[in-house]
């Protein structure tokens, strides 16, 4: 069973000569303890391009010290990872692995690097006698894993690298803010930030593996923010554990830095339509990648975000289809709607579950006839049951990894057409104003629809199509500006509407169910009809909502604005 230890810290080197200062009496620091030295002797695996380490990610099986077995490390913020580790064992054990199959598809994970380290520990520690940090001193040797497998010296005739490193990483209840005071008194000694984000990336460098002779570069996860070394990220990340990869995912998918206004602002002057719509897919396409091992984690808000990333680019092939060849987008649009229903069959569950408990809480005690929470809560129980499961299958299926491996493609190879070399204001611009339409055709046959399913429908069509001509716009927004972030906060509006509608259509249906199930149990079905007369008469007032809501939406000025 792996278990997973956050690590907060920061890396530095020094020459052989540098003189560590004394620490004690920096910020809170009232005593330095020695803990020992300990040898180290890591053996890091990866691909043969080097997958993992591209996207900052580590996969050691290290003996000695005091956590000896597999380790596994996912960034989740500058300075901050999560390291998943699992017991010693000959191969790379199926639990990590798992974590690592969005990145490394189907390559076998072979070994690249061996590190040997001596590590001096010393422990920083509060008047209290409180553990607050720990410094580790190592100096460590490196060689290509090809030299250090077999009888003999690790890395015997094969080339080498040694250095220094001083690793200050927080302990227990330590505040980030003391790793800035720390970096300062480290600083006035000639200790300098490490020059590669961990050993493995000036391993791979040092010793001629990293792409060009150059440490393999990290993409940052859409989790992962810049820090400005005020220790603030490290202090967000500690305090609340989120998913590696999208973190606070509308900032990663939504394409903003656009600029602010129309002209002088509005975009990126030179900027082709190409860079822009690739731009938006790639963030969707990374997120897609980058959360999966979040998902599989069972952190809060991954399923999600990754369903969401995955709406996101499957709107943006079907938008911008003067951009992206539909030949070739199609078939992997068709699989990510598979993905998004796969990913959706619990987050539906819980959302739904969620309402129904909030709808229950407001019904008084005098009007809740019979064990009306009970049987709630075995409806969602038993739906509950085995949906992680099939999620985590659906993940090891043969037609996600063709997935996954149609995505690695896609950023590869992105299916270009001849419009993506135009400039982006006037290509993007027409692609939402394109999507707009189509959404005014729904509502305008939503609203003119028979109250009842039909209207429901109607409206549920209408819903999907003010998302669609979100995510357009949220696309548009590095060429167009102001205008397009405004336009879809609006079609947000609508769509949050249109989407709480919905969510009661689909309430509506499960308290019948319930309701069917009490009476034939004997129990009586007054309170859940109650709470589907509410949902009904809730579902009545969005319906009402609308035309005024919509008229503010489709002034022609707000379309005018778009326009280059």
């Amino acid at each position: 069973m792996a278990d997973t230890v956050r690590e907060i810290e920061r890396k530095y080197e020094a020459d052989n000569d540098t003189q560590l200062p004394d620490l004690a009496g920096i910020g809170p620091v009232a005593a330095v303890a020695e803990a020992g030295t300990e040898d180290l002797d890591a053996l890091y695996y990866d691909t043969t391009g080097l997958r993992l380490a591209a996207d900052g990610i580590t996969l050691r099986r290290r003996t000695g010290g005091r956590d000896a077995g597999w380790h596994l490390k996912l960034p989740v913020a500058p300075g901050v990872r999560d390291e998943v580790r699992a017991p010693l064992s000959d191969v790379p054990p199926p639990e990590l692995t798992a974590l690592v199959r969005s990145r490394a598809l189907d390559q076998e994970l072979v070994p690249v690097v061996r590190l040997r380290t001596r590590r001096t520990v010393r422990v920083l520690r509060d008047a209290a006698g409180t553990p607050l940090a720990e410094v580790a001193e190592d100096a460590v040797r490196a060689w290509p894993a090809a030299g250090a497998v077999g009888a003999g010296e690790a890395g015997a005739g094969r080339a080498g690298a040694r250095w220094r490193e001083i690793e200050v990483e927080l302990l227990g209840e330590g505040d980030a803010g003391l790793l800035d005071e720390i970096g300062r008194a480290l600083a006035a000694a000639g200790v300098r930030p490490a020059s590669a984000a961990s050993k493995l990336a000036r391993a791979l460098a040092e010793t001629g593996q990293g792409r060009d002779g150059a440490a393999a570069p990290h993409t940052a996860g859409p989790d992962e923010r810049r820090t400005d070394g005020s220790g603030k990220a490290a202090a967000k990340a500690k305090s609340k554990a989120k998913p590696q990869g999208k973190g606070k995912g509308k900032a990663a998918t939504k394409g903003k830095g656009a600029g602010r206004g129309k002209g002088a602002g509005a975009g990126k002057k030179g900027q082709t339509a190409g860079d822009v719509v690739l731009r938006y897919a790639h963030e969707q396409v990374r997120a897609i990648i980058e959360l999966e091992p979040a998902v599989r984690r069972d952190l809060p808000d991954a399923v999600h975000q990754m369903r969401v990333a995955t709406r996101r680019l499957r709107s943006a092939f079907r938008s911008y289809t003067k951009v992206l060849d539909r030949a070739a987008t199609r078939p992997i649009g068709v699989e990510l709607k598979w993905l998004a229903v796969e990913l959706g069959v619990e987050r539906d569950r819980e959302v739904l579950t969620e309402r129904l408990q909030e709808a229950l809480a407001g019904v008084p005690g005098t009007l809740r006839l019979g064990p009306v929470d009970a049987r709630l809560r075995i409806w969602s129980e038993r739906r509950r049951a085995g949906a992680r499961d099939q999620l985590l299958a659906v993940l090891d299926g043969p037609r996600h990894l063709s997935l996954l491996k149609s995505l690695h493609a896609f950023l590869e190879e992105p299916p270009l057409r001849k419009a993506a070399g135009r400039p982006a204001s006037e290509v993007v611009a027409g692609a939402v104003l394109k999507d707009y339409r189509r959404l005014a055709r729904r509502t305008e046959a939503a609203l003119a629809a028979p109250a009842g399913r039909e209207r429901d429908e109607a409206l549920h069509g209408a819903r999907k199509a003010a998302k669609r001509t979100r995510y357009a716009a949220e696309a548009a927004r590095p060429a167009l500006g102001r205008p397009a972030k405004k336009f879809a906060k609006r079609t947000k509006r609508v769509q949050q509407l249109l989407g709480d509608h919905q969510d009661s259509v689909v309430a509506r249906a499960t308290l019948r169910e319930l309701a069917t199930q009490a009476q034939q149990a004997g129990e009586g079905g007054f309170t859940f009809g109650l709470m589907y007369g509410r949902e009904e008469a809730l579902a009545a007032d969005r319906e009402r909502a609308l035309p005024d809501l919509w008229r503010k939406v489709s002034r022609r000025k707000h379309r005018a604005a778009l326009r280059p």
